[in-house]
């Protein structure tokens, strides 16, 4: 007997879930899997809109800058040309970033043409050397964490059903769901962050006092 697995979510599973909250029927495809005019997909603007809204929320979640997403300390070196190009591969974009030591005054960075534009030298040419970023990035939709899934695809059904369709209720017991799922992505990264008001950097160990400790006595 083979063992059971549990599928995670995808952009499809997704934008299935946010057609069945509006009271669509569910695809077999999204449009991005067909390469031409000859399917269905192309001719309903309505699974096209549908599909935005999920990237477009997707995006916007992803732009808190949370956990799983950001990344400090990024070293990048300069290009032969002496630029600084934001880092990105097949799996993620860079949505913001800034210089490790904010605090230095030295650079003051902005992206101008994919390159990184320095405000006070007035220059996309750096001096050579290391350089270090903290970066927030974006992930596809499948590579998020499960909690992460749940709640973008929420939030596109409420944004979905709030321009689609005429009823409030449906709107405000959707919202409902969307705020339980944030809940949940509070409290996973707040568990994956180890968060604590010290603000300890990577590297070092510190056991921050434990609540549950107390209430064992």
């Amino acid at each position: 007997m083979a063992p059971s697995t549990i599928l995670t979510d995808t952009e499809l599973s997704a934008v299935n879930s946010i057609l069945g909250a509006i009271g669509q029927a569910p695809i077999s495809a999204l449009p991005t899997d067909y390469v031409g005019d000859n399917t269905e997909y192309y001719q309903n603007p309505e699974i096209a809109l549908i599909y935005n809204i999920l990237t477009e929320v997707n995006k916007d979640v992803q732009n808190e800058g949370w956990h799983f997403n950001t990344e400090d300390h990024v070293k990048v070196t300069l290009n032969s040309d002496g630029f600084l190009t934001l880092p990105s591969d097949s799996t993620y974009e860079t949505l913001r970033y800034d210089f490790h030591d904010a605090w230095d005054r030295t650079y003051d960075v902005v992206e101008r043409n994919g390159k990184l534009w320095d405000k006070v030298e007035h220059t996309e040419t750096f001096k050579k050397g290391d350089y270090y970023l903290d970066i927030v990035r974006l992930f596809k939709f499948d590579n998020l964490p499960n909690v992460f899934q749940r709640y973008i695809t929420h939030k596109a059904s409420v944004r979905a059903a709030a321009q689609m369709v005429s009823n409030p209720t449906l709107v405000q017991l959707l919202q409902q769901q969307e705020i339980v799922a944030r809940a949940a992505c509070i409290e996973y990264d707040t568990d994956q962050g180890d968060h604590n008001f010290m603000g300890f950097d990577h590297g070092t160990s510190y056991r921050t006092y434990q609540p549950h400790i107390a209430l064992r006595r």
